[in-house]
Parts: C-alpha cells; sequence; structure tokens
C-alpha cells in the first residue's frame, strides 16, 4: 500500500503528545497478537486544532488536481499470476509510470497511473478489439482494459506475484483486537479512524471511476466533467461506502472570448424543453442507456427519474463501487466543500464523526435502506454543531465563514446564498484543546439531553431556535435554509437514538472509575459502546453482563416501586448520574 489517509493532499501529518506517551502505546500494541504498532500506536493526534503550518489546499485545487491524476490513469483486468515487475516492464514501452496499485474485486485490478496523458493514447492505441467470441461484443474503447498472458501456462514464483492494497474495512473481530489494545479512549478513536478511513489507493479508485464515467458521458456531451461529492470528497468518507458523482454541465456551455471578437456571434442549434427539471431526467435517460448497453463493468442500472433528484443508480463491478449519478447538483457538491474545510480545521473532527457513525450503525440507528432512520449527514451536522457549542468553539459557525470570504468566494446557487471563505489559512485555529474522550462523552450528554420537541439545530448561527415545524428531528439545511436534512426521522428513531446517547455517556463515566489491564480481553471504553445490542459477552465484568439500556431500565422500574416522595429525589439523582 503506498499510503494510508483520506487524500494525498488532505493526510496531515499527526504528532505526539510526549515521548513517553508514545513508547508506553508501542510497548501495549506490540504485547498484542495482531496488531501492528507501526500503524496503530506511533501515531497520536494532539487534543488541539492546529496539527502543522502547511498550507492547505483549497477544495477545488484538490479535486482539480485528482481529476487530471486520473486523465493519466488507466484500469487493467489482469491475470491473477501476473509478474508485477514484468507487467510494469511491458507498460513502461508506453511512458514512465508514476504510481501504480493492484487490488481484488471480482478479479485482480491494476490501477496505473502514468506521468504524462499521451502514454496513456499510447496503450490504447495498442490495445485490440476481443476477436469475436459465441458472444458478440461492443466495440467500445475506453481506459478500463483487460490484459491475457501470451502463454499462461509458465509458472512464476508466489514472490513475484502482484502485492494487493486492501479496499475493504477491518472485520468486527479485528477492530475489537485493536480498540482493546489502545492506550487510552482518545487512542481508540484515532484507532478507529485509521482503520476506516478512505485508504489512498481507495480515493484514486474512486476518482478514476468518475473518469471513466465521464469518458462516456463525453460521447454526449463534449467538455463535461463527472464530479465526485459526498464522502468521496469531503475528508469523512468511510471504506465501502457509496460513490455518488454528478454531472457537471457548466463546463459546456463555456466558451474562448478571444475567438468570437467582432461584430459575430455563433451558437449552437439546441432543442429546449418546458423545464430544467425535464432536461435533467433526459440527458440522465440517455447516460443511464448508454452505461447499461456500452459501459464496460456497469450492471444493475437503474433510472431513478421521477425522485426529488433524479438520479441513475448502477454498480461498478471492477471498482465494487455502488455509484449514484445525478445532473446539476452543485449545492451537493458546495456542501461537500463546507464538509471538507470543517474535516481539515481541526483533528478531532473526523475523528469524532467516523466514531459517532460507527456507534450508530452498531445499534442499527442508520441504515443503508432508505426509511425513517437518521442518516449519516445529519450524525456529522449534528457533531459540527455541538463542537461549536464548546467553549472556546471548536468549529466556527458558517456564517462566521461567510463574513471571512471575499469577492472570489461569493456563491450563489439556485437563489442560495452559498457563500463561505475558502482558503483554510485564513481560518483562525480553535483554542480549545479538550480531549476526544471528554468531546465523545459531552456529546453523547448534550444530544442524550437536547429539547428535541421545541428546539433545532443550525450549524449557520451556531445556536438552538425554536422549531419551524413539528418534525421530531429539525436540522436546518446549511444552505437551503427552508429545508429540514432530517424530516424522515421518525419520533422513535429520535427516542431510540437519545436513549442510547443516555446510556453510552453513562457508560463512558464508569469507564473513568478504571479499565481492564493490558493483558485483560475485556471490552473497555469504545469497544464497550460499539458491542451489538443485546450481545452478553462472558468477558465482560458482573456489572456489565447486562446490556446498559436494561440496567437503567431496571432502575427506573425501582424508582417507579419506590414513595412518591422518595421517588422525586430518586429521579433527581439519576438525572444528575446520567448528565455527569
Amino acid at each position: 500500500m503506498a499510503a494510508r489517509g483520506v487524500g494525498l493532499l488532505t493526510r496531515l501529518p499527526l504528532h505526539s503528545q510526549r515521548r513517553s506517551r508514545v513508547q508506553r502505546s508501542i510497548s501495549r500494541h506490540l504485547s498484542c497478537a495482531g496488531t501492528i504498532a507501526a500503524n496503530f500506536g506511533s501515531e497520536e493526534q494532539p487534543p488541539g486544532g492546529s496539527e502543522d503550518k502547511i498550507p492547505k489546499k483549497r477544495f477545488f485545487e484538490v479535486q482539480e488536481e485528482r481529476r487530471e491524476q486520473a486523465q493519466r490513469t488507466v484500469l487493467i483486468h489482469c491475470p491473477n499470476n501476473i509478474n508485477e515487475k514484468k507487467f510494469l516492464k511491458y507498460l513502461s514501452q508506453h511512458g514512465p509510470i508514476n504510481n501504480h496499485f493492484f487490488y481484488e474485486s471480482f478479479g485482480l485490478y491494476a490501477v496505473v497511473e502514468f506521468c504524462q496523458k499521451d502514454s496513456v493514447d499510447s496503450l490504447q492505441n495498442g490495445t485490440h478489439i476481443p476477436k469475436q467470441s459465441a458472444e458478440p461484443a461492443i466495440p467500445f474503447k475506453s481506459r478500463f482494459l483487460n490484459l491475457k498472458l501470451k502463454n499462461s501456462s509458465n509458472q512464476i514464483p508466489e514472490q513475484l506475484y502482484a502485492q494487493k492494497t486492501n479496499q475493504s474495512p477491518p472485520s468486527s473481530k479485528k477492530l475489537f483486537e485493536l480498540l482493546n489494545c489502545a492506550e487510552s479512549i482518545d487512542d481508540q478513536l484515532n484507532t478507529l479512524l485509521k482503520a476506516f478511513q478512505l485508504t489512498e489507493e481507495n480515493v484514486r479508485l474512486r476518482h478514476l471511476t468518475c473518469s471513466l464515467i465521464e469518458d462516456i458521458a463525453a460521447a454526449y456531451f463534449p467538455g463535461c466533467v463527472i464530479r465526485p461529492f459526498g464522502s468521496s470528497v469531503n475528508t469523512f468518507g468511510k471504506l465501502g461506502c457509496d460513490l455518488d458523482m454528478f454531472l457537471d454541465l457548466n463546463e459546456v456551455g463555456k466558451f474562448d472570448v478571444h475567438k468570437n471578437a467582432g461584430n459575430f456571434l455563433m451558437e449552437f442549434q439546441m432543442k429546449t424543453v418546458p423545464s430544467e427539471r425535464i432536461a435533467t431526467q433526459k440527458i440522465l435517460c440517455v447516460i443511464g442507456e448508454c452505461l447499461d448497453n456500452f459501459g464496460p463493468g456497469c450492471v444493475g442500472v437503474q433510472k431513478i427519474l421521477n425522485a426529488r433528484c433524479p438520479l441513475v443508480r448502477f454498480s461498478h463491478q471492477a471498482s465494487g463501487f455502488q455509484c449514484d449519478l445525478t445532473a446539476n447538483n452543485s449545492i451537493a457538491l458546495k456542501s461537500s466543500e463546507l464538509l471538507y474545510i470543517y474535516g481539515s480545521l481541526d483533528s478531532r473532527v473526523r475523528a469524532l464523526v467516523f466514531c459517532v457513525r460507527c456507534w450508530a450503525r452498531a445499534h442499527s440507528l442508520t441504515s443503508s435502506i432508505p426509511g425513517a432512520w437518521i442518516t449519516n449527514f445529519s450524525l456529522t451536522v449534528m457533531v459540527i454543531f455541538f463542537l461549536q457549542r464548546r467553549s472556546p468553539p471548536i468549529l466556527p459557525t458558517l456564517d462566521s465563514l461567510k463574513s471571512l470570504a471575499d469577492a472570489e468566494d461569493r456563491c450563489i446557487l439556485d437563489g442560495h446564498n452559498c457563500t463561505f471563505v475558502r482558503d483554510l489559512n485564513k481560518i483562525k485555529p480553535s483554542g480549545n484543546t479538550e480531549t476526544l474522550e471528554l468531546l465523545l462523552k459531552e456529546f453523547f450528554e448534550y444530544f442524550g439531553n437536547f429539547a428535541f420537541n421545541k428546539n433545532s439545530i443550525n450549524i449557520r448561527q451556531g445556536r438552538e431556535q425554536n422549531k419551524p415545524d413539528s418534525s421530531p428531528l429539525y436540522i436546518q439545511n446549511p444552505f437551503e435554509m427552508s429545508l429540514n436534512i432530517s424530516k424522515n426521522v421518525s419520533q422513535s428513531q429520535l427516542q431510540k437514538f437519545v436513549d442510547l446517547a443516555r446510556d453510552s455517556a453513562w457508560i463512558l463515566e464508569q469507564e473513568d472509575k478504571g479499565q481492564p489491564s493490558p493483558s485483560s480481553k475485556q471490552p473497555w471504553g469504545l469497544a464497550t459502546l460499539l458491542l451489538p445490542p443485546g450481545t452478553v459477552y462472558t468477558s465482560l465484568s458482573k456489572k456489565r453482563k447486562k446490556p446498559v439500556s436494561e440496567k437503567v431500565k431496571g432502575l427506573l422500574e425501582s424508582i417507579k416501586s419506590s414513595t412518591t416522595d422518595s421517588s422525586k429525589g430518586t429521579r433527581g439523582k439519576r438525572a444528575i448520574s446520567t448528565q455527569a
């Protein structure tokens, strides 16, 4: 694996708090079977905000560099017994190679990035159309290629086989091993982040997939751009997450003013339609048909054109990604840029978001199936809002970011003001030094006691506001301010979230009273929070043999059975212990 991180340009160096702390962490990791101290023990993040003084690149700069990188890249389906050294030597005939890696997904694949785009053209010119077999093939040429060995009978030593990178998150068993071997809850959160965040290779593969789809769309719309958005680019992407992309046709309408000087203006003849929505539906319908009929590796194509946001859903077999393609979805890309800024401002933001999302998934608060569940986007906004409410604030409000913007940052999309400062270096780092352990506990306490019945969440102003309607959970869309991004959430699902948040705060409070020794295999800290609901582990201490929700239920039943006067007093004490 070449490197780990959310992306080449968003990966930040991590520093240890104290040398002795790191040494203790390394020795603890080395004592645990199946863990790698170099990956998870020697890199600790400080509780403070600013991690380095290296200027951070803007979101659009990162995306343009990734897109240009993808255009110099090819995807090749290889035989399983490929000799990596000979493979690279063969490809080098077409030009120097900048980067490459192998991975598995319905076979062995190689992602090869050349130094020059001309090398891709040279390789394609030397590539053959497959000979007709029993099933005729559609002669579609792309940068998705297939390599065959002329003499496959030659045996090569296994040590010469291509080394494959892992594109999957760790198993539950492996994750619990890593968490139990951590030195502190802060270490556990950082370990979880490193285990689940998108690797450098996975980020490259996502941008390459968009680039391959762009080649297909460009047959109809020359100059169009397929842009990834959402988790793939906002620094909060998890290994295995879907690939959201949108067809940007704004580049098509741009022209060279120098070629239109004088008294004449030449325009293309175009068909007109009654509305922009109908235009979007027609465009996606055509692209969907093209993907289904001609797109190599594109399977299970669904054209969901009557949704609020029309889309084409398909699986890209070679990359293993489930893809959603929309059109003219600029506000979604702007939301991705905003999250990119928040995720890059402070090292604790991403660690806390990953933890809360993983916790929610472990307890079935979120789901990949649409329904009344809380979404990952809603949870991310809730974490941002919570961090805006700290004293001093860890993250600035959206209005604060807007006040730092200049004329270059001004952005109005579909009548909505999406202006905020885009240069990360203009944003003053937070002076807050709270630990991740404290922030996690306070997050559960804050939302375990939040007045959801009357207040809404608003990251634009960073303060609680009266709800404009009766939705159980109201989180204002940061740009389309009349919309509630959590409108789908039911009262029962919100109550489940509140109950689990209170239970989790109580568990973390008990952790302050001591943790198992390094030799113990008892789940502790974050590992305890991620235990499946209702699961009983024999390794748990006696006080945790029952799920916490059952313990709390038992306490409440004992309260009800007491006298009215003592009941009031007991309720008060329990409320205090829950908030502690």
